[in-house]
């Protein structure tokens, strides 16, 4: 052991007086404490300095990183796929510029070193929202990402060149490569609250600044825990808008007791509901959305089929090709219009039609496919509402929950949340693309126009009246417009006057007691008679045969079209299109006729009058009942025909007086046969005159 030397103080050669000694021993005594809380109080502003320091270096340090990724890295990343890249790297360009406007701000903190601190825990304050923003899209892309990393590394070559391009602009990152990288931001923001939190805790409790350095790391940790949320969200979102094409026999093989058990269980909490036994969770707010979501789509899916109908329409136009037939006109403008048409076929409207589906129907077609995915959430909610409701209601009657149940209270709890916080940002969206669907396709129309007005110029000049200014040219065509109207309408009533009166339909077989039930409901005038067989499409469209009479109820359907009429059979009401009718007015005998069939019904008991001849010879018009359809008896009362076979009625009803059923004889065999199997035609005449006997 080295022993201190013989002149260290503690051994001094000189006296020492023990009251002095005393008397420098209690003061330095009391001296002590008001030492050691100065050192304290330097030590934590050490530590605080410290721990800025490493917050300002650090973020220095992290955006240089990011900047290396997004330049050097991504740009040498070209052979991947672009959809690859902006799952990699996400929004990383948003991040970087936050960033960017962040790390000057803490820099500039150093100015002030007195009031640094404070003015730190302000700054986080000030950028709280767009770190939540910008790092809460790159959280929930982040597993997204990593998959696109292990699938890399299935991929010797891949892996070994993107591993060289990584290492070349961060030697830092190691074998771990990709994963090192796109982990750094995760790490940042987790990092925040800690950095906050160490200079928080050398910070005198009774400073001005703590309670700003408070409010920072309090926000910083809300930050990340509702990125968590949203990324806990969109997981569940991603699980349920996946669409999957399943045949029958995939989804029954994924059928199992578990499967049916819940949606067991969902239909008892739904039956229970409707009967009002127990309660139903309401969302105002969402069911808000949910209908200006449902208004949305119905509006995508208004405008593509009226975007097919219209290119249709166009097809049609363009396959009359007048330009390529022989008009047997040499010269003048008829070969200048063949020219004038040929060059719009070939050059304008075919340039028109590829845009058309370029700018107009691709970009619906895929915003039509983006409503499925929101779809498939609203009508999975509805779901889990119901099991919401179950476990409420087993959690105030028990007071407890399995941990399933709990799950899935929470999973119903995480997907309202997205859809409420969402949809409008959705809906809105969706009609901002709407609506630069609509402003393409006016554009579009627009210079086809114009384009076609470009290229008639020169046909344009060939018209007698093109030197005509354009407002006596509009008067001429005014006057001439109006003199051919009126042609046409002396034509028409010309016409009119030699037309023979057009002639109503037959009635079908055993349809009389319903006209008449329909005559007296509703009245003559608003009878009408369907001219060729209609088969119904829809869900309330009907399926009618050629003559057979409705009612007509409104003349247009619950959208306002016109072109589809409600009508009242008798028995069923539906649409049918309105071109497929026409008036009937059923012939009502007048009291002179009905006096003269009354005399010919006496009279035919008298002996009949010998014929006179006719001095003009006459075409006799006679009609049978033919079977419509092929008919099989399913009973000894029915009688089974063959599609065309002449039958004879002898009861357009059944013994009961319904007229859906008639008796008929064909073949020498009677029965009874459905009333509209039966049709009425013309029968054949012989050829030529009847010459009087």
């Amino acid at each position: 052991m080295r022993c201190l030397p013989y002149n260290c103080i503690f051994f001094s050669p000189e006296p020492v007086d023990m009251a002095d000694f005393g008397a420098d021993e209690a003061s330095s005594k009391a001296e002590n404490p008001v030492q050691e809380s100065q050192g304290a109080e330097d030590r934590s502003l050490l530590h605080q300095r410290l721990a800025i320091r490493e917050l300002i270096d650090t973020e220095a340090s992290y955006l240089h990183t990011l900047r290396l990724c997004a330049s050097d890295i991504r740009s040498h990343l070209q052979q991947l796929p672009p959809g690859d890249l902006d799952i990699l790297f996400s929004n990383i360009d948003d991040i970087i510029q936050v960033s960017s406007r962040f790390l000057p701000g803490l820099q500039e903190t150093a100015r002030r070193e007195e009031e640094q601190a404070h003015l730190i825990g302000n700054l986080f304050l000030e950028f709280q929202e767009e770190f939540e923003q910008v790092y809460k899209v790159y959280c929930a892309n982040y597993d997204q990402a990593l998959l696109l990393v292990k699938a890399y590394q299935k991929e010797p070559e891949l892996q070994k060149e993107i591993q060289g391009i990584i290492e070349a602009a961060v030697p830092q990152a190691g074998p771990s490569g990709l994963s090192f990288l796109l982990v750094i931001p995760l790490q940042r923001i987790t990092k925040y609250p800690l950095l906050l939190q160490k200079i928080l805790e050398n910070t005198p409790a009774d400073a001005s600044t703590h309670p700003v350095l408070q409010r920072a790391t309090s926000a910083l940790q809300d930050v990340n825990s509702n990125i968590n949320e949203y990324k806990m969200r969109k997981e569940v979102a991603l699980k349920y808008t996946k669409v999957e094409q399943l045949s029958l026999r995939e989804r029954l093989a994924r059928i199992n007791t578990h499967t049916l058990s819940k949606k067991t269980t969902r239909l008892s909490q739904l039956l229970k509901q409707e009967a009002g036994l127990v309660s139903r969770t309401e969302d105002k707010e969402f069911d808000d959305l949910e209908e200006r979501f449902q208004w949305v789509s119905l509006c995508v899916t208004e405008l593509r089929s009226n975007v097919v109908a219209y290119m249709d329409n166009l097809e049609a136009f363009l396959s009359f090709r007048p330009h390529e037939q022989s008009l047997d006109i040499p010269g003048g403008p008829a070969e200048q219009y063949c020219s004038l048409a040929r060059d719009l076929q070939l050059h304008a409207f075919l340039q028109f039609k590829q845009r058309l589906r370029g700018l107009v129907w691709q970009p619906l077609c895929s915003l039509a496919r983006a409503l499925a995915g929101p779809q498939n959430l609203i009508k999975k909610r509805l779901d889990k509402l119901l099991d919401f409701d179950r476990v409420e209601e087993k959690l105030l009657d028990v007071g407890s929950m399995t941990y399933e149940e709990e799950a899935a209270r929470h999973e119903y709890q995480a997907l309202n949340s997205l859809l409420v916080a969402e949809l409008p940002q959705f809906n809105q969206l969706v009609m901002q693309w709407l609506g630069q669907i609509l402003c393409t396709f006016v554009v579009l129309q627009r210079e086809l126009a114009d384009q076609v007005l470009r290229r008639a110029e020169s046909s344009m000049a060939l018209l007698p009246h093109h030197h005509v200014s354009e407002l006596d040219f509009r008067k001429l065509l005014e006057h001439t417009l109006g003199q051919s109207s009126s042609q046409l309408r002396l034509f028409q009533e010309n016409f009119e006057k030699v037309l023979p009166s057009s002639t109503t339909q037959t009635l079908l077989p055993g349809s009389e007691h319903q006209m008449q039930a329909l005559l007296t409901r509703y009245g003559p005038e608003k009878l009408y008679q369907v001219t060729s067989n209609i088969n119904g499409t829809g869900t309330l469209d009907l399926t009618l045969l050629r003559g057979q009479i409705v009612a007509l109820l409104q003349n247009k359907d619950t959208k306002g079209n016109s072109s589809r009429w409600l009508v009242d059979t008798g028995g069923h009401r539906g649409y049918v299109p309105a071109g497929k009718l026409q008036s009937y007015h059923p012939i009502v005998p007048s009291e002179k006729e009905l006096r003269g069939q009354a005399e010919m019904h006496e009279d035919s008991w008298l002996p009949a009058p010998e014929p006179t001849q006719l001095s003009v010879p006459a075409v006799p018009t006679m009609s049978q009942v033919v079977a419509a359809y092929p008919f099989v008896a399913r009973s000894p009362h029915e009688l089974s025909l063959q599609a065309g076979q002449p039958v004879t009625i002898l009861e357009a009803q059944d013994k009961k007086g319904n007229p859906e059923w008639s008796l008929v004889e064909a073949n020498g065999q009677r029965g009874y046969v459905p009333s509209n199997f039966l049709a009425r035609t013309p029968s054949p005449t012989p050829w030529g005159w009847n010459l009087p006997s």
